[in-house]
């Protein structure tokens, strides 16, 4: 059986939830993923627990993650990787981490970061997801490194894998991960008609849209609403959907209808001409039309 230990990093809060998850996979030698803070004591557990450590991957470089995976992988001598991390071995899309008798994929899954990446190990199809699936709560998408159009691909991907377990970077272990995964959609596909109702009955600005949308949760968390807010008009806002008027804090929206290929008249994204189809038939084509 593999042997997979969490180990509960000392940063519980608001964003965290109770702490930062270490995993640890594997053993003689071990693969350990999100060292996370820089807090020796828990550098110290991490290393007893694991033993004989083959290599150490980060899931982004988020400081409730990252600052401690270089202490970490220089207190048990082994490389550390990550996709975008000063001094670390660069991590690839579909790369294989490979010790004895395990194999872990590394899937890119921007959308929380844009360097956010999760590991699916191969005999048991357990999915470490870091943020981008929590075992409680959403994930949170803080534009412009957070991206929610991303975010939703990378969710959509995983799903497509079948993964059975996710082993989450805040929160408990998800034995249902399929049903998670949809659970995740379905969130962003009702707050996405949230925000688009508000803006219908007259909510133009972000704080208008989060005291409606989230008007029976505490007020502590109205910022950090505001900028899943945002995220979710961005999105719209690139297909076309939504428009903006003004800039910062005192910007409005106002829904818009999608505008149509000039060729074809199907729904084309944000101020584009020409859908996708017909932008590559133009320049196949060599037409002047696209000119």
């Amino acid at each position: 059986m593999l042997r997979i230990v969490r180990v509960l990093a000392p940063n519980p809060g608001v964003e965290t939830l109770e702490g930062t998850n270490t995993w640890i996979v594997g053993e003689d030698p071990a693969i350990v993923i999100d060292p996370g803070p820089d807090d020796p004591a828990h550098i110290g557990e991490v290393a007893r627990e694991a033993g004989p450590v083959a290599a150490v991957l980060l899931t982004h470089d988020h400081p409730d993650h990252a600052p401690g995976a270089a202490a970490f992988a220089a207190k048990v001598e082994a490389p550390l990787r990550a996709f975008r991390m000063a001094g670390a071995d660069r991590l690839r899309d579909r790369q294989v981490v490979r010790t004895d008798g395990l194999e872990l994929t590394v899937l890119h899954t921007p959308g929380h970061t844009s360097d956010h990446v999760a590991f699916l190990e191969s005999t048991t199809s357990g999915l470490f997801t870091g943020d981008t699936v929590l075992g409680r709560g959403t994930s949170f998408i803080d534009p412009p490194d957070g991206d929610l159009a991303q975010y939703l691909r990378s969710l959509r991907r995983l799903l497509d894998l079948g993964p059975r377990t996710i082993y989450p970077g805040h929160g408990p272990v998800v034995l249902d991960a399929r049903a998670k995964l949809q659970e995740y959609l379905t969130h962003r596909e009702e707050r996405e008609q949230q925000v688009l109702a508000a803006i219908g009955q007259g909510r133009s600005t972000i704080g208008q849209m989060v005291e409606s949308i989230y008007a029976e949760y505490p007020i502590e968390v109205h910022t950090l609403a505001a900028r899943s807010v945002l995220a979710h008009l961005l999105k719209l806002e690139a297909e076309g959907r939504v428009a903006r008027t003004g800039g910062g804090d005192g910007a409005t929206w106002s829904i818009t209808e999608p505008r149509a290929c000039e060729r074809c008249g199907r729904p084309v994204l944000g101020r584009a001409r020409y859908c996708g189809t017909c932008s590559l038939v133009i320049l196949q084509e060599g037409s002047g039309e696209g000119r």
